[in-house]
């Protein structure tokens, strides 16, 4: 089993950092494990610190005030979130809850801001992960406002394809449901959306498996240059 300074080390936040803080961050680390529909914080508790993905995945999401669930990240292993908190010291912005077993590393908000005064290089990895993300909410926010579902659709199934080695096949790690509200959707729009990209030979879909068949013909639908 890996001792945590060795998690740490191979964490990407943390890569390019000396033995030396590694061992200092495994110091104040406190090592915690979730079960699926496990919450780890609310929107509005104090922000106390930010996390860090071990093993498991997590579901980042606000909540209206019907109740309506919109998901804004659904993140996976060495994935940071909440480093908002270090910085602000203000609470969570959105709720965060464990899609399955989880194991995070929690790192205390003033015992990292210690460390990081310390170590520049550490600011400057954590402003270029907060930047990443801006970012992404910058697509997203773009892809809900301008972009169709069937746009929004094509567009995450070719960024999640370049995260695999084949670039051709993914497999959905969330369910429809869960999709479905990270696009802006519901559930039967997007299956009625998925069926028509299978006929029209854009997809091939089996189960949670999505082969790409014409990765042309997705692009200029995530472009806005074809309708479905």
């Amino acid at each position: 089993m890996k001792r945590i300074t060795e998690h740490i080390a191979s964490i990407p936040l943390f890569q390019g950092l000396s033995g030396e803080y590694h061992d200092e961050l495994a110091m104040i680390v406190v090592d915690q494990e979730f079960q699926r529909g496990g919450l780890i914080f609310s929107e509005g508790d104090a922000g106390t610190g930010f996390y860090v993905i071990i093993d498991g995945r997590v579901k980042i999401f606000k909540l209206s005030f019907d109740g309506k669930e919109q998901i804004l990240h659904i993140l996976g292993p060495g994935e940071p979130f909440a480093e908002v908190a270090v910085f602000t010291g203000s609470t969570y912005p959105a709720n965060a809850v464990a899609l399955e077993k989880s194991r995070l590393f929690f790192f205390p908000r003033k015992a990292f801001a210690e460390l990081i005064a310390n170590q520049p290089a550490l600011a400057m990895k954590m402003l270029a992960t907060l930047s990443l993300r801006l970012k992404q909410f910058a697509h997203m926010i773009e892809a809900l406002s301008l972009k169709e579902v069937p746009g929004r659709l094509a567009a995450y199934i070719l960024v999640d394809s370049k995260q695999n080695s084949t670039e051709q096949t993914i497999k959905l790690t969330v369910s429809k449901t869960q999709l479905a509200s990270l696009l802006g959707t519901i559930p039967e729009t997007l299956s009625r959306i998925l069926a028509k990209m299978n006929r029209q030979g854009l997809i091939d879909i089996e189960g949670s498996t999505i082969t790409i068949l014409d990765r042309d013909g997705l692009t200029a639908l995530a472009d806005g240059e074809t309708r479905l």
